[in-house]
Order: C-alpha cells, then structure tokens, then sequence
C-alpha cells in the first residue's frame, strides 16, 4: 500500500521544519514516500518495485538525492553503525519494510538517528484494535500482532518520546531523549 498523500504531505513538512539534510528509508515499495523523504538512502531487496515508481522520481527531479541500495535493511544499518561510522548521522528515518522486523530496525535505527524515525502502518487498517476472536486472515493476523508488539514496545521504551498519528494507515513518530 502507498503513503496517502496526506501522509507525504505532512512526512514533507516535517523534515522541512527539520531542515532535514540526511535520511534514511527502509522498505520502498512503489516510491511514493521516496518523493517526499528526498535526500536519502533508501533500502529495499525488491528492486522491482522501486523501479515501478522511478520514473515519477526522475519526472520530479529527485533521483540525484536518493541512494537506492537492493538489500535487507539489518546488513546496510549494521554496516554503516560498524563501517560506515555513521552513528547519529541521520535525522529522520522512515520505515515501511517488514514488519515483523520493526523492533530489530527500532535498535539499529536508534544509534543511526539524531532526530526523528517515523513507523508506517502503526494501526494496521485498524485491526489492532479488533478482537482476536474475530475472522481475521492468517497474514493480518501475524501482521496484526506485529504491530501491536510494536507499538507497546514503543510506549514503554523509556530511550524515546513517541506519538502515534492517526493519519493513512497510523504512523508513529519517535525522538531519541536518552541513550
């Protein structure tokens, strides 16, 4: 699914209050958010999809600014805490890959960002609030708990200030108090 465009709208904004001048993306997809989140590294190991969106990224003058590396995103941010000596380099980061993963990103990410990781799909087409009880597909279901796990993770990491947005499909917004 894409970033709505109320979403991107909102995601541009707040790196121009920012002045956001390096990101971060995990998870790609169609480059719908790539356009709003410019200035970036962008990591994703379906290349395919990427190349879906990137004649909307040339057409806005914005492939110069964004470093697509094919990949899982664990290896890229290991390699740029352990070789790329690029902890806290980054302001924002915005994640959209694999949920399950999220909480594994949330560790990595943190010694990566001096400002702000943003996680898409906090509520899950609203699922996370319906009973589990109810007729769910097995996917939603394990996708269901991800996000949960995610966002009570969230709530109690004591290293962060977070606020879940209920804009598009939610999007919480995380920023490092103490490490």
């Amino acid at each position: 699914m894409n970033v709505p465009v109320d979403e991107g709208l909102l995601l541009s904004m707040l790196l121009k209050i920012m002045n956001a001048k390096k990101t971060i993306k995990l998870g790609v997809f169609t480059g719908y958010s790539l356009l709003a989140t410019a200035l970036i590294i962008a990591i994703d190991p379906d290349k395919e999809a990427y190349q879906i969106g990137l004649p909307f990224i040339q057409k806005a003058g914005v492939e110069h600014k964004i470093n697509f590396i094919e990949s899982d995103a664990s290896p890229v941010l290991n390699h740029l805490i352990t070789n790329g000596k690029q902890e806290g380099a980054f302001d924002f980061a915005f994640v959209d890959a694999d949920k399950e993963s999220y909480i594994k990103y949330h560790e990595l990410l943190l010694k990566l960002i001096g400002g702000i990781i943003a996680y898409y799909n906090a509520l899950w087409f609203g699922l996370v609030v319906v009973p589990e009880e109810d007729n769910i597909v097995e996917l939603s279901r394990h996708t269901k708990k991800c996000r949960i796990e995610l966002n009570n993770f969230l709530v109690t990491d004591p290293r962060i200030e977070s606020s879940l947005i209920s804009i598009g499909d939610g999007l919480t917004l995380c920023r490092l108090i103490c490490w």
